[in-house]
């Protein structure tokens, strides 16, 4: 019993683990989007200042901009304007953010 237990319960972690995905990109806002790539301090700025008057973060990967989910916002928030490594799950065009490095 123990076994079959034990089984399960690791088979259900390699499940979530599958889940998951990488995405490396950029935290930019939905104002202006990809034309903060570059991460320089200027951009840094601007999207500070665009998500400061409203706009939402988003992460630009390449040319496709993802939403950031409701719930996972302030996990980017100290991040905006950098180049980052998401890991999340996918769900049409939003991540939902498990970490960001």
């Amino acid at each position: 019993m123990k076994k079959l237990t034990f089984a399960l319960a690791l088979g259900a972690a390699f499940s979530l683990t599958a889940l998951a995905d990488s995405f490396s990109g950029t935290i930019s806002d939905s104002m202006c989007a990809a034309k903060h790539v570059a991460a320089t301090d200027a951009d840094k700025q601007c999207v500070k200042g665009c998500v400061k008057r409203g706009a939402e973060p988003v992460l630009v990967v390449g040319d496709k901009v993802y939403k950031i989910s409701a719930d996972s916002k302030d996990k980017v928030m100290s991040h905006l304007g950098d180049k980052v490594k998401v890991e999340g799950t996918l769900s049409g065009d939003t991540i939902t953010v498990t970490s960001v490095s």
